[in-house]
């Protein structure tokens, strides 16, 4: 792990730990192997190559600062050797900054989707995934994710049965999570188009019922054409996708807050029966909505 300035030093030691204990689960005549935390002021010279390299995340709140020249080039060495590079959460800034995610497919915190893809619009980002493994990179989605990619790691090179064995040991989920779980929506509301802005705000009073293209457009005072284009260039979204992530956000709510069954769910978020609802919830969640309550609803 590279213990860069700003780094959650939980996840370092977390980690640190949950690989130590996957090398306990081996056989004692495996090939030896060990984990260690580096300090950017002190980099060793390695003669055999590092098989991973882990940045860790951070609490700071956002993107991290761009690593000093020389940690960079050290880390593009290591990755020239054979080193695997991963990140967790927002260290996936950090690997796009050195270049090595353009093209790619790569995962980060879901909350920083959005400043992610405005610096680094070549990168494959896909915030629904808690770990996407692209060979010689591999990156972890949220904070917590550093347990999912310790996992994945240890059942890489020690061993799907070490990996198990470790997550039993730790008490942790040893695989099926995906970050679509957690994701909320977070309509951008910056864009300052105005008549579009209005147009988000009616939509968030009145998503539960039918609403044609036509309506919005004639609430924004545009024609249709032009509505289309400019909705699309300031959320992102089509209407109807829009749409479908105001209702399975409410749904979420309702699932996690109450005990009404799906179909009631269904019912109040504007869908016609729990089948609708599971087919849209199944898309965008990954999950159905019985098993979204049974992981995530409150205690009562």
């Amino acid at each position: 792990m590279l213990a860069y300035p700003g780094a959650q030093e939980a996840a370092v030691l977390g980690l640190h730990d949950l690989l130590a204990t996957a090398i306990a689960q081996r056989p004692g005549d495996a090939t030896p192997a060990h984990v260690a935390v580096l300090r950017p002021d002190a980099l060793p010279a390695y003669e055999t190559p590092l098989t991973a390299l882990i940045l860790p995340p951070s609490l700071t709140g956002g993107p991290p600062l761009p690593l000093e020249a020389p940690v960079a080039h050290w880390l593009l060495e290591r990755h020239q050797e054979g080193a695997t590079l991963c990140s967790v959460c927002v260290g996936a800034f950090l690997l796009a900054e050195l270049g090595l995610l353009d093209g790619r497919p790569a995962t980060t915190h879901w909350a920083l989707a959005a400043p992610f893809r405005a610096r680094f619009p070549a990168v494959r980002l896909d915030v629904d995934r808690m770990v996407i493994d692209d060979g010689d990179i591999v990156t972890a989605g949220g904070v917590m994710a550093w347990v999912d990619l310790g996992l994945a790691l240890a059942a890489r090179w020690l061993g799907r049965e070490a990996a198990t064995a470790t997550a039993r040991v730790l008490l942790v989920d040893p695989g099926g999570r995906e970050q679509s779980f957690y994701r909320m929506f977070s309509p951008i509301l910056t864009h300052r188009d105005a008549p579009i802005l209005d147009v988000q705000r009616w939509m968030q009073a009145r998503f539960a019922k039918p609403v044609s293209v036509e309506e919005m457009a004639a609430h924004a005072g545009l024609s249709r054409r032009t509505f289309l284009r400019r909705f699309r260039k300031a959320t992102g979204l089509t209407t109807s996708a829009y749409l479908q992530e105001l209702r399975v956000q409410r749904a979420r709510e309702l699932l996690e807050g109450t005990g009404l069954e799906p179909q009631e769910v269904a019912w109040r978020v504007g869908y016609e029966d729990a089948g609708s609802l599971r087919r849209v919830f199944v898309e965008k969640v990954g999950i159905t909505p019985r098993e979204y309550r049974r992981r995530r609803s409150v205690q009562r």
